[in-house]
C-alpha cells in the first residue's frame, strides 16, 4: 500500500516536519498561554509536546529506510548523511526526553491545578532547546539533496545581462 503512493524516503521527508515545526508550534503555544495567562493553554501545549514526541517515532525510524534510498545517488554526501544521522540522534533523544517531561507535568497537574512558574520556565527553555537542535538537524538533512544550501557552495555564476 505504502508503495503506490510513496517509498519510506518520501514517508521520512513529509513526516520530519512534524517535529520541527510541532516543537515550534508547542513553544509558541506555551509562550501565548504565559502571555495570556492561562492554565488551559499551558496545559494545551504540554500536550502538544507529548503528540509530537509520539509522531517523532515513525520520522526518526524512517530515517535509515530513506539513508538507504539516497545513497549513491549524484551530489549525495556520505558526510553529510552522517552528519544528519548523528544530530537526528540528538534531536530525537530531546524530544524524547521533552515530551516525557510534559507528560509528567500533565499527570502532575490533574484536577485543574495550575501549572507552576518554575515548570513553565522549565518548558520553555527545554522547547527553545529542542526546536533549536530539530531546525540544525532538518537543516543538515536539507543540505543531503540541496547541495545549494551547503556551506561554501558556489553561487550561480553571472551573465552578461548582469554585468551590464
Amino acid at each position: 500500500m505504502l508503495g503506490a503512493f510513496m517509498n519510506l524516503t518520501h514517508l521520512h521527508l513529509a513526516l520530519n516536519h512534524v517535529p520541527v515545526l510541532g516543537t515550534a508550534f508547542g513553544l509558541a503555544l506555551l509562550i501565548f498561554g504565559i502571555w495570556r495567562k492561562s492554565n488551559e493553554l499551558k496545559k494545551t501545549a504540554l500536550c502538544a509536546f507529548v503528540v509530537i514526541a509520539i509522531m517523532a517515532v515513525p520520522a526518526y525510524f524512517t530515517g535509515e529506510p530513506a539513508e538507504d534510498g539516497v545513497e549513491g545517488l549524484p551530489g549525495v554526501s556520505e558526510a553529510i548523511t552522517e552528519q544528519h544521522e548523528e544530530a537526528a540522534g540528538v534531536a530525537f533523544a530531546s524530544i524524547g526526553a521533552l515530551g516525557v517531561i510534559a507528560l509528567l507535568g500533565l499527570l502532575a497537574l490533574r484536577r485543574g491545578k495550575a501549572v507552576p512558574l518554575w515548570f513553565v520556565g522549565l518548558m520553555v527553555i527545554a522547547s527553545l532547546t529542542v526546536s533549536g537542535l530539530m531546525a540544525w538537524t532538518a537543516n543538515i538533512g536539507g543540505q543531503i539533496r540541496h547541495t545549494e544550501i551547503r556551506v561554501g557552495a558556489a553561487t550561480s555564476p553571472t551573465t552578461s545581462k548582469d554585468r551590464d
